[in-house]
C-alpha cells in the first residue's frame, strides 16, 4: 500500500492547495484526488514539479506500507 503524506508536507512548508496546485500547474480537483490517496498514478513530471514546490523528495510524498494479508 503506498500511502501519500501530501498533506504533511503542504503543512510544514505552510502552502496551501491552491498555491500548490498554481506553482505545480495541475487543477485543484487532481491534486485533493492525489492528497487524499486516490490517485491511481501520478507522472513522474508530476511528482518532480511537486517536489520542487515544496522542497522535498519524493520519499517525503510517499511511503510504503506493506499489506498485512500479504504472504
Amino acid at each position: 500500500m503506498i500511502i501519500v503524506n501530501l498533506d504533511v508536507m503542504m503543512a510544514r512548508r505552510k502552502m496551501s492547495l491552491n498555491e500548490l496546485s498554481e506553482k505545480v500547474g495541475i487543477t485543484l480537483a487532481n491534486l485533493s484526488i492525489l492528497k487524499n490517496g486516490k490517485a491511481k498514478a501520478v507522472r513522474l513530471s508530476t511528482l518532480d514539479s511537486i517536489c520542487r514546490a515544496l522542497d522535498c523528495t519524493p520519499g517525503d510524498i510517499l511511503e510504503y506500507q506493506p499489506d498485512n494479508n500479504e504472504a
